[in-house]
């Protein structure tokens, strides 16, 4: 089949490459211009590169515009094959080859539709996460199911760590989902939108510790955000910290949430959760903290004088 590929940043480009090693040609790749923007600068490999490196036409625009859209009519595809776009697509443009679009989403749809469903995912504390491949209609993530791939969520596993196995799932679903299209012998499964789950997109205030959330909780929070995403921070004698790593307490820890109570371990142990002032929860050991200044410290070491893990700087 002649594809048309749009995409950005790493799994733009995991798809890009994928479909370059299939049987299919691409006839052309669309992708955005690089951003410094937060989100957007991260896993950023070039889909414009791969493109051409290859001999790939590539049309490089913030939006599916008119321009864009008359490029692809001329491209004349079978298919256009959608994962990491950031803007919307007319139905002009998704309808326009006779196979529609297909879109990855790196979630189990319904659920974890939106932002960031992988880390989402991972602070919720589901069980499996995974790669949809999924008819493009007028919705958000919400056409018709052709290819699913499931990906457990490990005890110990980091949200930098379930990003890239989800990668790794790109080729093969992208594959047989092309394989059964092209064959005739498609089954298209309707979401069930009463099981979708929609999560917005992640700003930094989505990276502020809430102490009042049980330890197992704020240990999955802080390894869902591991570098390079933005990290999990609270603010202790006036200044901004990120917490790189942290372990749930063995003892039980009472009073006030964000207080740190005394060292455990490698770590300084702080008290969380709710009810914490009835004394029947575990802490939050802090293990490694990273200052302003980029320096990382040893928990038990940088808590050492006690005090309070605040919201804001006091």
């Amino acid at each position: 089949m002649r594809i048309v590929s749009f995409g950005f940043q790493t799994w733009g480009r995991k798809t890009l490459q994928a479909l370059i090693d299939s049987e299919h040609e691409v006839v052309l790749a669309v992708t955005h211009p690089a951003s410094e923007s937060t989100y957007k600068a991260m896993w950023s490999d070039s889909v414009e590169e791969l493109a051409r490196e290859h001999g790939i036409p590539v049309h490089v625009t913030e939006r599916a515009d008119a321009e864009t859209i008359d490029l692809v009519k001329r491209a004349e595809p079978d298919i256009i094959v959608v994962n990491s776009w950031y803007t919307w697509m007319p139905a002009e443009l998704y309808n326009l080859p006779p196979h529609g679009t297909i879109n990855l989403h790196d979630s189990l749809l319904p659920k974890f539709t939106g932002f960031s469903p992988v880390l989402w995912a991972l602070i919720s504390g589901a069980s499996e996460t995974g790669l949809t491949v999924h008819r493009m209609d007028e919705g958000l993530d919400t056409g018709d199911i052709i290819v699913q791939k499931t990906l457990p969520i490990g005890p110990d596993v980091t949200g930098t760590e379930l990003v890239l196995a989800g990668m790794e799932l790109i080729p093969a679903a992208l594959n047989e989902a092309l394989t059964a299209i092209d064959n005739g012998t498609a089954v298209w499964t309707p979401q069930n939108r009463a099981e979708t789950t929609y999560f917005h997109k992640r700003t930094d205030r989505d990276s502020r510790i809430d102490w009042n959330w049980p330890a197992v909780d704020l240990e999955r929070f802080v390894r869902a955000l591991s570098a390079p995403y933005p990290q999990a921070f609270s603010h202790y004698r006036g200044e901004r910290v990120e917490i790189v790593s942290a372990s749930i307490s063995e003892t039980r820890y009472g009073g006030t949430p964000g207080r740190v109570v005394v060292q455990e371990g490698v770590g300084a142990a702080v008290v969380c959760g709710p009810e914490s002032f009835r004394g029947g929860n575990h802490g939050l050991v802090i293990e490694r903290v990273r200052t302003s200044d980029g320096v990382e410290h040893d928990g038990a070491e940088f808590f050492r004088r006690g005090g309070y893990l605040t919201d804001s700087p006091e």
